[in-house]
């Protein structure tokens, strides 16, 4: 929920969200402001029609094709064959961080008393806005772009008996993706505002700064701080997935202890677990007793982290984000991959034993809402499929620039033609210089690769050059694939 926009005119490189933004709202890092220069307008549409549909009592997608192994999650990586866990015919479970974010112009943005914004807040929640100001947000961005992208997704969390609910069962079944709701009592009241689906108020004053609010950021408890444990139905969603992927914003709706129990059961069953702090990493490493466990626990536990480079250095102490990098590997207890985002210079993948680095693709950047939750999609499929992890960095940074190109998360999240668009444009912004830095310290690794244009073979701490033309060639076909089967009646 944490987000801000960057619109310019001139092709620039995909800018991946940073934590690093101003905030209206000092104690708070959810409610924050940034200031912007649009060529559009800050309210982006699309059309949509509602279905009714049952809501998060069963696991209810359609399926989707995959080319992956379902005993194997990324055969080097993360063997799972040794385990008896049964099928696992889902891709990837998103764990809480369901919202609605509600995006409107206003004359200015929210008092900084918390009473007055608390009561702004609730005079703006008074009456649903038109439908055209809501899309889907959290986890369902995540959820959509590896949707897109052939995998077979649910959702698992918790949305309310009312409208904001059911538009988002609706917006993520019309994605193919599944809902499993964590709610086992179906006598609640759906006026217990406790119950209700979380709204994020996105709020663009006449300056074109934003802010948000939910009612989560005026409470020191969790959303759903009613929840105490996961239901069997969670554990099966969690048993069948291939991935269960947590953010820092799940602790704005979810207790600390039911995200630990999942943690924990996902180890238990062999689910592979992906954790992307975000800004909240560095609130819960300060946070109470039982939120910096949590956070420690998933550091430790997760097979893949994912953060930037200043979240890494905020986690660790450690300026250099490969260095630090390899500290959270050291620390890790099941830890495969770390994976640091950096914005126009591209994203590195570090392993115990190799460094793999890919450049940002050049792209026309309307709005980086949703950037960041696109590219782990991707970072998803490249796992599932066990592709090299340079190849697994190209895709990433190509379906985070896809959506770069549109506006707004949710259903404008990349679509499979805009990937497949830019990744046969080719056009990288390489940093031959910022990338020498980087691998100027002693690094103690086996192998360092870097996605280039050119074929270098490197010498000592300098990467071998993989060739952008043969990862391209390499992709495309999988990615093709992709979109006819999407495009083939079931």
């Amino acid at each position: 929920m944490h987000r801000f926009t960057i619109t310019l005119k001139s092709p620039i490189p995909y800018h991946a969200p940073s934590s690093q933004s101003h905030p209206i709202f000092p104690h708070n890092p959810r409610l924050t402001q940034s200031q912007s220069y649009p060529i559009l307008a800050p309210i982006c549409t699309r059309a949509h029609s509602v279905f009714n549909s049952t809501r998060g009592l069963d696991i209810s997608a359609p399926k989707h094709t995959s080319n992956s192994n379902s005993n194997a999650i990324n055969g080097s990586v993360h063997d799972l064959k040794s385990k008896s866990v049964g099928v696992k015919d889902i891709d990837v479970a998103t764990l809480g961080n369901l919202c609605v974010d509600i995006v409107l112009n206003v004359p200015k943005l929210p008092p900084p008393d918390v009473h007055d914004r608390k009561a702004y807040m609730d005079r703006l929640s008074a009456s649903p806005p038109d439908k055209q100001y809501w899309e889907a947000g959290g986890n369902c961005n995540m959820a959509i772009a590896a949707a897109r992208l052939g995998l077979h997704c649910i959702a698992i969390g918790h949305v309310g008996n009312e409208v904001y609910g059911q538009f988002l069962v609706d917006v993520l079944h019309d994605e193919g993706i599944g809902m499993v709701g964590m709610c086992e009592n179906t006598n609640v009241e759906s006026a217990s505002a406790s119950y209700e689906t979380l709204l994020c108020w996105v709020l663009v004053d006449s300056l074109q700064r934003h802010g948000f609010c939910s009612r989560a950021d005026f409470s020191k408890d969790p959303a759903f701080s009613w929840m105490s444990k996961l239901s069997e139905q969670v554990k099966t969603a969690i048993k069948q997935s291939k991935i269960l992927f947590c953010n820092g914003y799940g602790f704005d709706e979810l207790p600390p202890g039911v995200i630990v129990s999942a943690v924990e059961y996902a180890v238990e069953v062999g689910t592979a677990l992906f954790f992307d702090p975000g800004p909240r990493g560095k609130s819960l490493s300060a946070g109470t007793p039982e939120e910096r466990g949590a956070l420690s626990q998933l550091l430790r536990m997760s097979d893949v982290l994912l953060l930037t480079s200043d979240e890494a250095e905020s986690l660790t102490g450690i300026e250099n984000p490969i260095s630090a990098g390899q500290e959270l590997l050291k620390q890790g207890v099941h830890t495969k991959w770390v994976i640091v985002k950096m914005g126009p210079r591209g994203s590195i993948l570090i392993t115990r034993s190799s460094i793999s680095c890919a450049p940002a693709f050049k792209v026309n950047v309307i709005d980086t809402v949703g950037c960041g939750d696109s590219f782990v999609a991707a970072i998803a499929y490249g796992f599932i499929h066990n592709m090299p992890a340079v190849n697994t960095l190209a895709i990433a940074n190509a379906v985070g620039g896809a959506t770069a190109m549109g506006c707004g998360a949710g259903r404008n999240v990349a679509t499979l033609e805009k990937v497949i668009e830019l990744m046969k444009a080719s056009n990288l912004n390489e940093d031959d210089e910022f990338l020498d830095e980087l691998l100027d310290e002693n690094l103690d690794v086996q192998a360092i690769k870097s996605l280039s244009k050119l074929v270098i073979n490197g010498s000592e701490n300098q990467p071998n050059c993989v060739s952008l033309q043969k990862v391209v060639s390499e992709l495309l076909p999988k990615l093709k694939l992709t979109q006819l089967q999407k495009k083939v009646p079931c």
